[in-house]
């Protein structure tokens, strides 16, 4: 009898704890396969769906997909098909702060770039068998995610290509989330391939730039000096555009806010509501986080 209550407990966290995603190759090459979990919603709708494709954080050398799934998993709650992929951790084993190699950096953001061109590709290439609504693609992504999401927007698609089927440079996601990010080059903004934005970061963070500064405020004679544009910055050059942005400041916080809304992911799930109702959003909030930071240089965190 104990033997039967056994195998029945067994048996029902089995169900509790069954895969409510799809694990899917979307892409392969002579050298790389790549995967990602697709979690939909539970409900079949008549209607195809808006997706959110997730990158995880890890400095291009760690993480792993699984980091998305709570984000994932409160999308597909509200009726969106959302999906985290895993992507090269080209850095792995690499140096990826000041006495790093710059070159390297670059490539890492790059490739990281390529892999999420190719799985929208799929998604784009498959919309029918899953259901997604192409024109309501947004991605997200925190810290190493971030830059990747935040790259993969605003970089030229035919000059930074790695593979030969290509994203179009036509191709606009429907927005963004950004988590501790930042960009190469502010300028590849424009008002021409601006989408809605949402960023959360950390006022001090001393990994990714919020504002404007070297990553890992390296000096400038490092081998691995790469100046960033972080949150703060790219959420100014949105509002100088009249785009559709919102920034969540964690003041005086640092790099460790950067899956903070995705770990809670309501701000997450809303924003992307927000964008496909239409709404127009230009905010600003500022959250206390009881910290202090010697480099506060931003009066609204006094």
């Amino acid at each position: 009898m104990k033997k039967l209550f056994a195998l029945l407990a067994l048996f029902t966290i089995t169900l509790t704890n069954a895969q409510d995603f799809k694990t899917l190759t979307y892409f392969v090459n002579d050298s790389t396969k790549l995967e990602l979990d697709l979690f939909l919603p539970k409900t079949k709708s008549a209607e195809n769906l808006p997706l959110l494709i997730h990158v995880h954080g890890g400095g291009f050398a760690g993480g792993q997909r699984q980091d998305g799934y709570t984000v994932c998993r409160e999308a597909a709650k509200n009726g969106y098909a959302a999906a985290t992929i895993s992507y090269t951790l080209y850095m792995k084993g690499k140096k990826f702060s000041c006495d790093g190699i710059l070159t390297e950096k670059v490539k890492a953001f790059r490739i990281a770039a390529n892999q999420l061109w190719q799985a929208t590709l799929f998604f784009i290439k498959n919309s029918e068998k899953y259901n997604i609504d192409t024109d309501k693609i947004f991605i997200s992504g925190s810290s190493a995610g971030a830059e990747t999401v935040l790259h993969a927007a605003f970089w030229d698609r035919d000059l930074m290509a790695l593979y030969h089927e290509k994203l179009s440079n036509d191709f606009k996601y429907a927005g963004m989330i950004s988590g501790s990010g930042a960009i190469m080059d502010i300028n590849l903004i424009t008002e021409k391939n601006l989408i809605p934005v949402m960023f959360f970061h950390g006022s001090c963070d001393p990994t990714v730039p919020y504002g404007t500064a070297a990553h890992h405020l390296c000096p400038t004679d490092s081998s691995g000096w790469l100046m960033l544009f972080g949150s703060y910055s790219i959420y100014n050059k949105i509002i100088e555009l009249n785009g559709n942005t919102q920034l969540f400041t964690y003041c005086n916080g640092g790099h460790e806010y950067s899956a903070e809304l995705f770990i809670q992911p309501e701000e997450t799930v809303k924003f992307i509501s927000q964008v496909l109702a239409g709404e127009k959003m230009q905010a600003h909030t500022i959250i206390s986080t009881g910290k202090t930071c010697k480099r506060n240089t931003y009066s609204f965190c006094d």
